[in-house]
């Protein structure tokens, strides 16, 4: 800590006295706590708590004791559970206060969470290190390349932040859109190359479809996604994190494809292999389809059903265990009543039972493409049980994931206005 006196510092929250070390406020799982090692003055002691005594080094924060001592407890134990009697909502904005998410919860308390915000409709932004787009609780400004890194940061995580960072976003899109229609429209019969080429011909074909109109543009949309993903790598605050990100992930399996079918067109040359490799280039190719993926940065649709997703695997485990189990039971019934039994007629679609889980599969999800069905008085009856149970087992957990998605919507559209209005604040200055 860079102001105060003393060995040791207390926090006194709501009348309740906490003491720490002045290295153990360095790192300190609460953000709000932690940004009391950097204060440099009085002033920036205030912007952080409610009021400071010089004499005692006491902070004061006006929050609710008891929250903060079942906080404390997630600071020492590692489980952050709702104090008995106090609203739920209370208690997340008090772990908001202090810099806590809901993802910090237990499982159970989660829930409790998910259910009263969709229901009261309220939510809750995390307050940002420099205190929001208000500019309350700014931390003490740093060095000129720090504030240049964090800038950065933002302009290519948060297309909202700023006006360049809409520019950036813009073309990005831009840049996605164009390799989807060069990706597609390269399938056409007019745009590939015909498949009787000789390995000669088929050789001097790859080598030179770099220079085709469809390959420079190719190679120009992979130069813009490889640049910003240099980019935002280098200004990135952690480097691990940043590589164990989903999206970060997907833009690497979208990227590297082209320079592994680069590297293996000028190995190859004229190999007699060649054809092996030219349907290895092709997969490579098709695999750029995952820069679609890439438009979830800039769309709260696909930012809230990856992020609904990531919330509700139990339930969508849960529902593909739900499947599998009908699945299994279903088809083995099908196969012994169409094909199983002697009785006269055997339905040679339900052969074995794999083939009868398609059957299954498609009648539990309502498809029915009507390329197999049962022909049998007691197969048909079970027929129809696997449709009504299909249609109960897929509508069980659906509430559960409805209520999430709906939660994490207005979450990331609560932070997308919070956002805009920091860029407001921007034009107007």
């Amino acid at each position: 800590m860079n102001f105060g006196r003393g060995p040791s510092v207390v926090l006194n929250v709501g009348g309740t006295r906490y003491s720490f070390s002045r290295e153990v406020l360095k790192d300190f799982p609460l953000r709000r706590v932690s940004r009391l090692h950097g204060c440099l003055s009085e002033q920036d002691v205030l912007e952080v708590c409610d009021d400071y005594d010089r004499e005692r080094n006491e902070y004061f924060f006006d929050r609710h004791s008891e929250a903060f001592g079942f906080i404390m407890l997630y600071v020492r134990h590692g489980h952050l559970r709702f104090v008995p009697h106090m609203c739920e909502l209370s208690f997340y904005n008090e772990m908001i206060y202090w810099g806590l998410e809901g993802s910090h919860l237990d499982y159970c308390c989660q829930r409790r969470l998910d259910d009263r915000m969709s229901e009261t409709f309220t939510y809750y932004a995390a307050e940002e290190p420099n205190g929001g787009p208000e500019g309350k609780g700014r931390r003490p400004p740093g060095p000129e390349g720090r504030k240049w890194l964090e800038r950065m940061r933002r302009t290519f995580e948060e297309p909202t932040s700023s006006v360049a960072a809409q520019v950036l976003a813009t073309v990005s899109i831009l840049f996605v859109i164009v390799s989807m229609v060069v990706l597609c429209a390269s399938t056409l019969p007019e745009w590939r190359a015909p498949e009787n080429r000789s390995v000669e011909e088929q050789s001097r074909y790859t080598a030179e479809s770099v220079r085709e109109p469809s390959g420079i543009i190719e190679a120009i949309c992979i130069g813009w996604f490889t640049a910003e993903c240099i980019v935002r790598f280098i200004v990135s605050k952690n480097k691990c994190e940043f590589v164990r990100r989903p999206l970060n992930i997907i833009d690497l399996l979208a990227i590297t494809p082209y320079y592994i079918s680069v590297l293996m067109t000028v190995f190859t040359g004229e190999n007699s292999q060649l054809q092996r490799a030219g349907v290895t280039l092709r997969v490579l190719r098709m695999m750029r389809i995952f820069w679609v993926i890439k438009l979830a940065r800039h769309f709260i649709g696909l930012q809230t059903l990856g992020l609904t997703l990531k919330r509700c695997y139990r339930e969508m485990v849960m529902l593909l265990v739900f499947i599998c189990v009908a699945m299994a039971i279903f088809s083995a019934l099908s196969q012994l009543l169409e094909n199983g039994l002697d009785l006269g007629t055997k339905n040679k679609d339900y052969a074995s039972i794999p083939a009868a889980c398609w059957w299954v599969i498609i009648s539990m999800t309502t498809v029915g493409y009507g390329d197999m069905c049962p022909i049998t008085v007691p197969g048909r009856i079970l027929g129809g049980i696997c449709v009504v149970s299909g249609i109960v087992l897929l509508a069980l957990p659906i509430t559960f994931i409805y209520h999430s998605f709906v939660q994490c919507y207005h979450e990331l559209k609560f932070r997308s206005a919070r956002y805009s209005r920091s860029l407001s604040a921007e034009f107007l200055n």
